[in-house]
């Protein structure tokens, strides 16, 4: 339990120092204007107040990742506390703030277009393909999971029936003003998703949870040893820790924000809550069944077609909540998806928007761009559910990458402090290039352990090199 309260109070304490460190090297202008005002639509500009935009933007990147991902995440032993905490403070708090406030700056761009600025047209043209099919494609995954799931709570309706309903909610989420569905239901969402949080939190001090402790070692105790800490742990902990998915959900919030002196509570303090909520779904898989051992065993236990995340959020809210919590739970877990999924399908709007320069007031022009993402989601959707979230969890990663070096090339441009944002660049390029080669076939090469760690050494200096040329080459055209 010390080092899970330990891991809270940082977790806190991050948001107030490590936060206020990235407003000043951002450089905060509380009196310049924003787009919400400057580009007012009535569409995707609309002015919201800050906490709504902290709920939705905390909804938004929330999805199923930090209770899922931290509850497969924990069986590789208690490195993961520390993973969250310091992937959320330093990496994936960092990697939000700045893609935020940087659309906030540029007009509420979408990713791509801020990608491609610093990086360059051909990384601007990949970014916006990439950037576009990964939309579609957490489109696609958010669908058919709590479609999965409703079916199985409700007698008599297929999960094809609620495959449709899922599927016409997206539509009237994707193409209507953003202050008509998203901005009344998410806060409501979110504030579940927050309040079920707090209800295992209180679980784990009622109950006095035997949390893993730190003092237990850092050694791999997953029990597939094949699977590596580094880089599998860092890639199945994403959205609790830091996820290239939040990136493509930050623009749409840059839209609504009205002021830049609440970019830190929304777009920093969003990711520190994501944090929270992961260290304390991973603390309450890891004790419920007595040991991290214990926990292992009922998931190896279960069918092998079961959703094992699912099946212990289930368990536990149930056991320690009661019917109301369990009924929260799995509101949340269904809540969660679906409002990654629309607002997936809305960043692909708007990115598809920005690089086609289609203005998206009249309807018409949103259903030109919005019929074809629905069309491709839809065919995506008749893929296995385990291939679809495989890839998803390495491609989200690697939006990560590209955003990251963006921000450091942002920084370094404006003579400003870029080793915050270029160390976990250099991290999670050797996370993602890592794990494309040793991953077992077909998501990744399925190479050796030593010889993809080699390659990955390689990768990450290679960007490292590139990036200190370039600066140098501006440094000399400057001087000149």
């Amino acid at each position: 339990m010390i080092s899970f309260v330990g891991c809270l109070l940082f977790l806190i304490a991050g948001y107030f120092i490590y936060g206020s460190l990235m407003e000043r090297v951002f450089g905060v202008d509380a009196n310049r204007t924003t787009p919400a005002y400057a580009q007012q639509d009535g569409i995707d500009y609309v002015p919201l107040s800050w906490w709504r935009v902290f709920l939705i933007q905390f909804l938004n990147i929330a999805g199923l990742g930090p209770i899922f991902g931290a509850i497969m995440g924990v069986m590789f032993g208690p490195a993961a506390f520390l993973w969250i905490v310091i992937g959320t403070i330093f990496g994936g708090a960092v990697h939000d703030y700045f893609s935020g406030m940087m659309s906030v700056r540029e007009g509420g761009i979408s990713l791509p277009e801020l990608v491609g600025k610093e990086l360059g047209k051909s990384i601007k043209l990949f970014m916006r393909l990439f950037s576009l099919l990964l939309m579609i494609l957490v489109g696609a995954v958010f669908i058919s999971g709590p479609a999965g799931l409703l079916a199985g709570m409700v007698p008599g309706v297929s999960t094809i029936v609620w495959t449709v309903i899922i599927f016409i909610y997206y539509m009237l989420a994707t193409l209507l003003p953003i202050d008509k569905i998203i901005g009344r239901i998410y806060p409501i969402f979110g504030f579940v998703l927050l309040f079920m949080a707090a209800g295992i939190l209180w679980a784990l001090f009622f109950n006095n949870a035997n949390i893993p402790e730190f003092t237990e070692g850092f050694a791999n105790r997953h029990p597939n040893g094949r699977l590596h800490i580094f880089p599998m742990m860092f890639v199945s902990i994403a959205c609790g820790a830091i996820s290239g998915f939040h990136a493509t959900q930050s623009p749409i919030m840059a839209r609504c924000i009205k002021n830049e002196k609440y970019g830190r509570r929304c777009f920093y303090g969003a990711m520190v809550a994501e944090g929270v909520v992961a260290l304390i779904w991973a603390a309450a898989a890891s004790s419920f069944f007595g040991s991290l051992e214990g926990l292992q065993e009922y998931v190896a236990g279960l069918p092998k077609a079961a959703n094992k995340a699912a099946e212990v959020v289930n368990i536990i809210s149930r056991e320690w909540l009661g019917l109301v919590g369990g009924f929260l739970a799995i509101l949340g877990v269904i809540a969660a998806p679906l409002t990654s999924g629309d607002t997936a399908l809305r960043s692909a709007r708007l990115i598809a928007a920005d690089f086609l320069r289609i203005d998206q007031k009249p309807v018409g022009k949103r259903l030109i761009i919005s019929i074809p993402l629905f069309l491709l989601a839809f065919i995506i959707l008749q893929m296995n559910f385990d291939i679809l979230w495989r890839y998803f969890a390495w491609c989200n990663q690697t939006l990560a990458v590209f955003t990251l070096w963006a921000v450091t090339v942002y920084l370094c441009r404006r003579k400003k402090l870029y080793i915050l944002s270029m160390i976990p660049a250099m991290f999670m390029t050797m996370v993602c290039s890592t794990y494309l080669f040793v991953a077992p076939r077909p998501e990744g090469f399925g190479l050796s352990y030593p010889t993809s760690l080699t390659i990955g050494a390689v990768t990450t200096a290679f960007a490292v090199i590139c990036f200190f040329l370039w600066k140098k080459k501006i440094r000399f055209s400057t001087i000149i």
